[in-house]
């Protein structure tokens, strides 16, 4: 059943990958999601609907498109099987732990996260139409795994999670302006739920992981000469990879103290 189960979520994953390429390009300049249809940018041609088969229609077409040959970014594939594999990884990791009725909630952030990471690092912003509608799904879809389980200590540790890595980020911007952004703000109360739900050290090495991969980025795009000291990297992926690492390493990390 795992297995079948894994199968069916990648298989979600990917066509919800696809989706998210549409958010990616459209929400952060405003525009539906809905309509028009995908179509070339270049000559405006609607897509066909047997190429908008996830990676195997990009496959099929050989990454350009089929009336005017204009290359397709292989980002659009990438983001439909990184969704597929990601779906299938968190549902397994879910298992792992026995929190298997959280897994739409976890599948809710993993699609937010990959879409806010890629805008992020493309033009520096978390945009409000994707980060705050989060709140209330994720809310919703815990509180169903927590009565599903019969266990409501995870879900009230996901609210003082939230508002506790909130505030931490809050003071930060406070403190320091030109170091953070109000949408990592933002962002940091919806990482503290996730992480928190699953247990208090997975919401401090989920933290503490985002500052170290954006500290290492940082120097080593100095070293480089990609950045100065005053170059402003985008945090968001930084603190969504962090995320990641706590959901998947957290146990073996606190196994290293013991």
């Amino acid at each position: 059943m795992v297995v079948a189960l894994l199968l069916l979520v990648f298989l979600l994953g990917l066509a919800v990958g696809s989706f998210l390429n549409v958010v990616i390009h459209r929400v952060p300049r405003g525009e539906s999601v809905v309509s028009p249809p995908s179509r070339c940018p270049r000559c405006g041609t609607p897509i066909r609907a047997r190429h908008n088969v996830p990676v195997l229609g990009w496959l099929i077409l050989r990454g350009r498109c089929a009336d005017c040959g204009t290359p397709i970014s292989a980002r659009y594939p990438l983001v439909e099987l990184g969704t597929g594999l990601l779906f299938a990884a968190l549902t397994w990791r879910l298992d792992q732990l026995g929190r298997l009725p959280a897994v739409p909630a976890y599948l809710w952030f993993a699609a937010v996260g990959i879409a806010l990471a890629l805008i992020d690092l493309e033009l520096r912003k978390l945009p409000n139409a994707i980060v705050l509608p989060s709140y209330p799904v994720l809310a919703l879809l815990l509180t169903g795994a927590a009565a599903w389980q019969h266990d409501w200590w995870p879900l009230a540790r996901a609210g003082i999670g939230a508002a506790a890595l909130f505030g931490f980020f809050l003071l930060l911007v406070l403190i320091a302006p030109a170091g953070m952004g109000w949408g990592d703000v933002k962002l940091a109360g919806l990482l503290g739920g996730v992480l928190a739900y699953l247990s208090w050290p997975a919401l401090l090495i989920g933290a503490f992981t985002a500052f170290a991969l954006g500290a290492v980025v940082g120097i080593a795009a100095m070293s480089v000469g990609r950045a100065g000291r005053k170059t402003a990297l985008p945090f968001g992926p930084f603190m969504i990879g962090g995320a990641l690492v706590a959901i998947f390493l957290t146990d073996p990390l606190t196994g290293l103290w013991r």
